[in-house]
């Protein structure tokens, strides 16, 4: 191998070897324990001598990023109407089943479809992996996630006998608009993360702020589309008025919170200029 190969490369080479292990099924590390190397980085550029000994791992099938996400996000649209539709294997045929939604029922179906709608959207146009694979295996535990909590707040809220929220329009009013204004924002920041890689590179780069509003909340945090995607459930929350919705809402901060910390570290560790006032999800807290 020559000294200013890539990884990339010698994955190809790897590959070409042994055809059952192909580039994005390989781990290649400088140490067992240690940390999987990038397909950019250089061997001369690492630590090893005029001999390096690299450690493969296999990392088992794997399934792109873009189609994990595409059987993700259409679960949930879908088995939402199984449920809004109030269909009678799922209700039955008492005649009480068979009124009229209230007005907020309509309502949360269309920003519930609105929400997955832009993420299947974002998914095809926007988004850009810096890895493009992931674990075959971890498909169904994620469609179990994003499919089970869709068609067990979708129960409740179509429920012949919800209840609407205490405060009528007023809050219903009020959790739309934070909930669009929410929407708004993870879509900026998306665009904005896009932008970061729009010549195709895959380095990790320190998000700024840009001319538009929703993006100036990378002054307070590093991951600012975690922080509008927990604001958009806490607002779907509070137009619902619907205990399973908040605790989706508690499970998805929780989860998004360990995943900005990560982020938040590589940061710090890969960025010496990093802004030291960041937080990883929450401004001056969390």
């Amino acid at each position: 191998v020559e000294p200013n190969a890539t990884i990339r490369e010698i994955r190809l080479m790897f590959h070409k070897l042994y055809p059952r292990w192909y580039p994005a099924r390989q781990s290649i590390k400088l140490d067992p324990k240690g940390k999987s190397l990038r397909d950019e980085e250089i061997l001369q550029h690492l630590p090893v001598g005029t001999t390096a000994t690299l450690y493969f791992k296999d990392l088992g099938p794997q399934i792109g990023w873009t189609t994990v996400f595409l059987i993700e996000y259409t679960g949930p649209l879908f088995i939402y109407f199984l449920f809004y539709f109030r269909m009678t294997f799922v209700y039955g045929l008492d005649e009480r089943f068979t009124s009229s939604p209230h007005p907020v029922v309509n309502l949360a179906c269309i920003c519930h479809s609105f929400h997955y709608i832009k993420r299947l959207i974002e998914t095809v146009f926007v988004h850009r992996f810096s890895h493009g694979t992931m674990p075959l295996r971890n498909i169904v535990k994620n469609c179990l996630y994003y499919w089970g909590f869709a068609a067990w707040l979708a129960y409740y809220i179509n429920h012949p006998l919800y209840t609407p929220p205490s405060y009528g329009k007023k809050q219903i009013h009020f959790a739309v608009i934070m909930f669009l204004l929410c929407e708004a924002g993870n879509f900026s920041i998306h665009v904005a993360l896009s932008d970061l890689r729009r010549n195709g590179s895959k380095t990790c780069k320190i998000p700024y702020p840009t001319k538009n509003p929703f993006t100036w909340l990378f002054f307070f945090v590093s991951c600012p589309n975690y922080t509008y995607e927990v604001g958009t459930w806490i607002s779907f929350t509070i137009m619902t008025q619907c205990v399973p919705v908040g605790l989706f809402t508690l499970l998805c901060f929780i989860q998004m919170t360990i995943w900005a910390k990560d982020k938040h570290c590589t940061y710090l560790r890969e960025f010496k200029d990093y802004p030291s006032h960041r937080m990883p999800i929450i401004p001056f807290l969390l």
